[in-house]
């Protein structure tokens, strides 16, 4: 799977894909175990497509965070609590 057609998907797809792409990843670590994959290759390529579907959600919810909170509420703007001098 490429990340062009990652990034054409929704976001409700995407983390169905993930739940799909998970499930798959656990009945091959089962396979693998009991000795009956054939298809090594599949385990890391399900692994890297989980990885490449978060990466791009994950940059989705940044983008959407950074655009909306921009009040001035930050974490600079926080102030931390002072020690009492001894």
């Amino acid at each position: 799977m490429k990340a062009s057609d990652v990034r054409a998907k929704t976001d409700d797809e995407l983390k169905q894909q993930v739940e799909d792409l998970s499930k798959e990843a656990f009945n091959l670590r089962f396979q693998r175990a009991s000795g009956q994959l054939e298809n090594t290759a599949r385990v890391r390529q399900v692994r890297r497509d989980i990885a490449r579907i978060k990466t791009i959600l994950g940059e989705r919810a940044r983008a959407g965070k950074s655009g909306a909170g921009k009040s001035g509420a930050g974490k600079s703007g926080a102030a931390k609590p002072q020690r009492a001098a001894s």
